[in-house]
């Protein structure tokens, strides 16, 4: 009878085998595991102080502002202009500065968004990858990084060329403004287009849409939370310009509606007026505040912040009421 012989097999015990297979990704080097949760530990720190280097002077301008400018602010304050006002009187508003920054702003709009959209459709559905479009994004970069000043500059040297050189009105500064929008809506107006998945484009040619019907129907559909938050935010990063402003719509004490003549006062230029005064002459006034001046300047920008604010958070409801009525 033939004798089966069975070779020595090392046996190894279930429980180190589950040991060791338990988290297969350990390292066996607790030098190497100390020195990984050193640079975590770096990091992360690195990260939080960068977060508090960020947001702490965030906080703190906020703050200054508002305990600087709430004492001054009131329903009178905002509905008053500073006609009549001078020296330290206890007196005057920001209604006159608040209805010239509307209307420069909103004429800019009117004029900046249509051309800005118009060029962003033009540039990624129609001449998207070819050379124009290459070049026309380098001059859209270039005009971002532009100085507002220069702005003011070609609006003042173009209605002197065309309307005359001692011309002061709303629709200059309008048109200041108007070069400093385009390309933010430009660039941020493509990007949005951009994200539109090309298949929902494919999908409407399919089906035999026209090209244009195509843009309006389901890309600017598509994209419209994107547009309007990409509009709203470029107002509110030309609404507190003050170059511009000062050398094409200057300084007006009193209320003015008619943006196409006269000067008009704007929030930053009030604001840009008032600090620059210093304090204010007495003269043998009742009633006077020296620091008359400051707290106008401090209430104007504090109404200015939330203007901003409001137009912030005004993009996030409406892009968030365009996504909901999408799905």
């Amino acid at each position: 009878m033939t004798t089966i012989r069975i070779p020595n097999v090392r046996r190894t015990s279930l429980t180190s085998v589950k040991a060791r297979s338990s988290n297969p990704f350990e390292s066996r080097n607790p030098a190497h595991d100390m020195r990984r949760h050193l640079v975590n530990k770096i990091a992360a720190v690195v990260v939080c102080v960068s977060f508090a280097l960020a947001v702490i002077p965030l906080i703190s301008l906020l703050t200054t502002v508002v305990m600087q400018g709430y004492a001054r602010l009131s329903p009178y304050f905002l509905s008053v202009s500073m006609a009549g006002v001078y020296g330290g009187m206890n007196a005057g508003g920001i209604y006159h500065a608040i209805v010239g920054t509307v209307l420069v702003t909103g004429l800019a709009t009117l004029i900046s968004v249509p051309i800005g959209l118009g060029c962003a459709i033009y540039l990624v559905e129609y001449a998207r990858g070819t050379r124009f479009a290459r070049v026309t994004n380098f001059l859209v970069d270039v005009m971002t990084g532009i100085p507002s000043i220069v702005a003011g500059l070609f609006a003042a040297a173009l209605f002197a060329t065309f309307v005359s050189p001692a011309y002061r009105a709303g629709i200059m500064g309008a048109v200041a403004l108007v070069v400093l929008m385009i390309p933010t809506v430009v660039r941020s107006s493509q990007e949005m287009l951009m994200l539109v998945p090309m298949e929902l484009r494919e999908a409407s040619y399919a089906l035999g849409v026209p090209h244009w019907r195509t843009i309006a129907k389901v890309v600017l559909r598509t994209a419209a939370p994107g547009l309007t938050t990409s509009i709203m935010l470029a107002i509110a990063r030309v609404i507190g310009e003050t170059a511009p402003l000062l050398m094409t719509v200057g300084v007006l004490h009193s209320i003015n509606f008619n943006p196409f003549e006269g000067r008009l006062m704007t929030l930053p230029v009030y604001v840009y007026r008032q600090y620059s005064q210093g304090l204010a002459p007495c003269g043998g006034l009742e009633n006077c505040v020296p620091t008359i001046n400051f707290e106008r300047a401090w209430a104007a920008a504090l109404v200015l912040i939330i203007i901003v604010m409001i137009l912030n958070i005004g993009a996030r409801i409406i892009s968030s009421l365009f996504s909901h009525n999408m799905r």
